[in-house]
């Protein structure tokens, strides 16, 4: 009998087991899925959110689950608004974004759009952006004669849009709110509203805190390239620029950056200057270019 029951006891035990199988399913904890950060889309001059659908598939295919918002302000027409304007109408949108997001957010910038958005950097003393992606921007300022610029001042050429863009009536329009005449440098200075401002290039009572505040930022992403047709010189997406000469300075030998006066020299002593320059790309395409999607944003999307 013994013999019997010792040669059943195991089979007895595997039937107990099947039996407790589906509470232990049941009881064990779910696969562990990755939870991404959220992602804010910010467009450039006359666009809207509707030509960032082919970037939130690629966000949407790559990192399912994702929450991306891009934001649907001053699209079209409206897009040429003062770009304080604008900074205040995405800063009020941005916010609730930010708070529901502790672990942080990242930006993904185009074009005028990383103007607006390095600008939300400096001003907004708890931002908590991870990533902030410049695309294409011109994050040193404009200088060409591009279809924009002949569409918003047909009898003007970039020698003499100076004298439209550095007056109080121009500054009222966002083109020139970055206008960056290399032959003009003093009226620059002193008739910039925006881009001395936060380049920290002129004196104001918030430049110390708006450098601290923009330092918060983790990674600073800048991408562009010399096929971008629009942005000139197109060194400017790396915060690169022309002296006196139309010579292009790289960043590294910059004011701004051997001052440190808004902290490029500070984030790339960290380590924190990521630069993805790219061939073959068009100004409208950067944002629907799946190669340039995979090679220098989706790796930021943390």
């Amino acid at each position: 009998m013994l013999g019997l029951w010792g040669q059943r006891l195991p089979a007895a035990w595997v039937l107990l087991l099947l039996s407790f199988l589906p509470l232990l399913l049941l009881a064990a904890p779910a696969p562990h899925r990755a939870s991404y950060k959220p992602v804010i889309v910010v467009h450039g001059l006359f666009d809207s959110s509707y030509s960032f659908r082919h970037l939130l598939e690629y966000i949407n295919e790559t990192h399912p689950g994702t929450v991306v918002t891009v934001l649907d302000l001053f699209d079209g027409r409206e897009s040429l608004r003062p770009l304080w304007e604008q900074v205040q109408g995405f800063r009020e949108a941005v916010v609730p974004i930010m708070a529901k997001a502790p672990q942080g957010v990242h930006l993904i910038c185009y074009s005028q759009g990383g103007l607006v958005c390095r600008a939300l950097l400096s001003v907004m003393d708890d931002h908590n952006v991870d990533s902030f992606i410049s695309l294409s921007s011109p994050q040193m300022g404009q200088y060409g004669d591009t279809d924009y610029l002949k569409w918003l001042f047909p009898t003007s050429m970039r020698s003499n849009l100076y004298r439209i863009c550095y007056s109080p009536w121009g500054q009222e329009f966002s083109i020139c709110n970055y206008w960056h005449d290399p032959h003009h440098d003093d009226l620059y200075l002193n008739a910039s509203s925006f881009l001395a401002l936060i380049n920290g290039e002129r004196d104001h009572p918030n430049a110390t805190v708006w450098r601290k505040n923009f330092l918060r930022v983790g990674h600073l992403v800048l991408i562009g390239g010399p096929d971008d047709g629009v942005i000139t010189p197109w060194q400017s997406s790396f915060f690169g620029f022309y002296d006196a000469n139309e010579t292009v300075l790289e960043m590294e030998e910059q004011l701004v950056y051997l001052r440190d006066s808004f902290g490029l020299k500070t984030l790339l002593a960290r380590g924190a200057i990521v630069r993805c320059p790219m061939a073959g790309i068009s100004h409208t395409a950067w944002h629907s270019n799946r190669t340039l999607y995979e090679t220098c944003i989706e790796p930021w999307l943390s």
